[in-house]
């Protein structure tokens, strides 16, 4: 199976189109206070220009109460994904959550069936600790992000064995802004490390 793939902090239609070009899986929009941070109406417009196989996410980092079901109710999203510590009890109006756990804080004992693991602030170009990520994904789906880039998730991919991987400032010409070359190669070099493993098995 291909390695799932996640393009976030989209804010162009131009980022959106080479998510789309590329063959990701998954455009993400950040409602947090962010360079990346759109309105839910913004997101909306932007996510229209996707092909419907590839997911909308709504990302938040501990957003406050009744923010997320405000947002849903104008982006209609597949996946909500947060911290950990902000999913129990909200409605996702049928997303699915992916919850995130950072490098270095606590991990739960029972595992989700998928969780985001990440550096320690999002969006930052912060590495994961990739040690800790590759004992995770022994157990469960584990979606990789931070600090990844194209001349890196190869060997993230190599060493972590993650179910996907996620980038938003390794692929930017500027905070916020995707370059379509950048988007076009790290989708490239995520599938073609799967067709490597592929080929040495």
């Amino acid at each position: 199976m291909n390695v799932f793939v996640k393009i976030c902090g989209l804010t162009t239609a131009e980022g959106v189109a080479a998510v789309a070009s590329a063959g990701a899986d998954a455009a993400g929009f950040v409602f947090s206070p962010s360079p990346r941070q759109v309105t839910p109406a913004a997101a909306r417009a932007l996510a229209a220009g996707l092909p419907s196989g590839i997911r909308r996410v709504a990302v938040f980092r501990h957003p406050p109460p009744g923010f997320i079901a405000k947002v849903l109710q104008e982006f209609p999203a597949d996946w909500v994904q947060s911290d950990a510590v902000d999913l129990p009890g909200v409605d996702l109006g049928g997303a699915e959550a992916v919850p995130v756990f950072r490098s270095g804080a606590p991990l739960p004992d029972l595992l989700p069936e998928l969780l985001l693991f990440e550096g320690p602030d999002s969006g930052a170009g912060q590495v994961a600790d990739w040690q800790t990520a590759a004992g995770l994904a022994r157990g469960t789906q584990v979606i990789l992000a931070g600090g990844l880039r194209p001349d890196n998730v190869a060997a993230a991919l190599e060493q972590v064995r993650p179910w996907g991987v996620d980038v938003s400032s390794g692929v930017e010409s500027a905070p916020g802004i995707k370059d379509p070359a950048r988007v076009a190669a790290f989708v490239a070099a995520a599938r073609g490390h799967h067709s490597l493993q592929e080929h040495s098995t």
